[in-house]
């Protein structure tokens, strides 16, 4: 008879205390810089507005590291910051592929006539929305993400150009019930949305950490963009057009995806 020493298995930690109180705090922040937006004027608003765009994107960045890994977020940084800052200086200075458009002083700092927090931006959705595109489809997650960028700046455009954040020139056609913002500009997010997630989609990994943040977060911080953006435009910026019209697509793209998650589908 023989006697062997018994090592339990060591069990693989998960999200800290400490990660987790990260990334509850910048979600945290990032909403109550959003509901408070609607409140505020002046010098008040154009910093909340800076701030929302900062906290979004950390809370997002951290919840790629905690749900994908330190090998997903270097990627998506590295991909998507670059990627904005270069498609918004080609369309600042040629009007393609979104129209011709100029941004104010106010957004603060700029590079080459860029703001520096308009990148951050694109990164504050673009990971929230691959997400939604690669559940939903796995072979033309490209599209459905594009469609998905370009019916979240339906609320953003009408918003930054009331508060003056950048103004348009618009010689033909405009978007419905935003008569100060040309069509071209949604084509010219879905075609630019289609390009950056298809490179996201091909270089990110794919499987979520198996001890790693849940898509709770994501899925908190899509409801209240979509709900907040229908809210605001109806109750405090006087636009039920933008409400109905940005409403109606943004809806199409998240619905599916909250539907799928509420059935659990894998």
């Amino acid at each position: 008879m023989s006697i062997r020493n018994y090592a339990p298995r060591r069990r693989r930690r998960g999200v800290s205390p400490f990660a987790n109180g990260i990334q509850v705090g910048t979600m945290v922040a990032a909403l109550f810089l959003q509901i408070t937006y609607p409140l505020l004027s002046g010098e008040a608003l154009r910093v909340v507005t800076i701030a929302t765009v900062y906290f979004g994107a950390a809370a997002m960045f951290v919840h790629a590291r905690l749900a994908y890994g330190w090998k997903y977020v270097r990627r998506y940084i590295f991909i998507t910051l670059p990627f904005a800052f270069l498609i918004e200086l080609i369309g600042e200075n040629t009007g393609w592929p979104f129209g011709t458009y100029s941004y104010d002083p106010s957004l603060g700092p700029q590079l080459l006539g860029i703001p520096i927090v308009v990148p951050f931006a694109w990164a504050m959705m673009a990971h929230p929305l691959l997400i939604v595109a690669r559940r939903m489809s796995k072979t033309w997650t490209f599209l459905y993400g594009g469609f998905a960028l370009m019916a979240w700046d339906l609320f953003l455009d009408p918003q930054m150009v009331g508060d003056g954040r950048w103004k348009w020139e618009v010689t033909g056609s405009h978007v419905p019930f935003q008569p100060n913002i040309p069509l071209s500009n949604m084509f010219g997010w879905l075609l630019a949305g289609i390009a950056l997630i298809a490179i996201l989609n091909f270089s990110l990994p794919k499987e979520q950490r198996k001890y790693g943040s849940s898509l709770i977060a994501v899925d908190i911080f899509l409801a209240w963009s979509w709900f907040g953006g229908i809210i605001s435009n109806l109750f405090f910026f006087d636009r039920p057009g933008v409400a109905l019209f940005g409403g109606f697509f943004y809806t199409l793209a998240l619905a599916p995806y909250f539907f799928a998650r509420w059935l659990g589908r894998p």
